[in-house]
């Protein structure tokens, strides 16, 4: 005598990271009744939890929002003394109010991704927050190798020429010095650069060490 059986085989159906559980039923090729009234007793019980579960992932917690990270590049403009003219040195020198520097970014395809002027304080400080600025490679278009700020202008008559102090004319790199600004929802990373500096005009060669 034949014996009628229900095997049943668990197939995991993975939807959002939630797992679904469905049943598959198959008789030998004897069917009776028995085996189908127990094959629709099984379906009534599953397909409830079916249901709940792909209910739950309908309802998933929203992911936390991430804070908005803005670079942000800092430094002095001064106006070098006479009696160092031709050096680096920034011995004597006098902070300059509203001296305008750039800060240009080029990416690794040496293209120019971003560009803006910004003006000094009255204690000759730039506080240079990059809006908008983007790296489309993690490393190669890091602000430490793509930006540098550039001296563009002085409002002093008697302190208007450019110098190339810390590379203010051929572009200043920029430094991390462990500075991170934080905020809701904000979080700024702060570079170093310079200090730049104008120069006089007319320096009288006397003063000049």
């Amino acid at each position: 005598m034949s014996t009628n059986y229900i095997s049943t085989n668990i197939i995991h159906l993975t939807n959002n990271s939630h797992s679904l559980i469905a049943l598959k039923v198959s008789n030998n090729k004897n069917k009776k009744n028995g085996t189908n009234n127990q094959f629709i007793t099984i379906i009534s019980i599953l397909l409830p939890l079916a249901l709940l579960a792909a209910a739950a992932t309908a309802h998933e917690i929203p992911a936390k929002q991430d804070k908005t990270a803005t670079v942000v590049v800092e430094g002095k403009v001064y106006c070098q003394s006479c009696k160092y003219f031709g050096s680096w040195s920034l011995t004597d020198a006098e902070p300059i109010p509203s001296a305008k520097v750039s800060v240009i970014c080029k990416n690794h395809k040496k293209r120019v991704s971003y560009y803006n002027a910004f003006e000094t304080d009255k204690n000759g400080y730039f506080y240079a927050e990059l809006k908008d600025f983007k790296m489309t490679h993690y490393l190669l278009d890091h602000p430490l190798h793509a930006c540098h700020v550039k001296l563009v202008s002085s409002p002093l008559q008697s302190c208007n020429l450019l110098s190339n102090v810390n590379n203010g004319i051929n572009g200043s790199p920029l430094r991390f010095e462990n500075k991170v600004l934080f905020g809701k929802n904000y979080e700024a990373v702060v570079y170093a650069s310079g200090p730049l500096a104008f120069r006089p005009p007319n320096c009288d060669p006397e003063t000049i060490r």
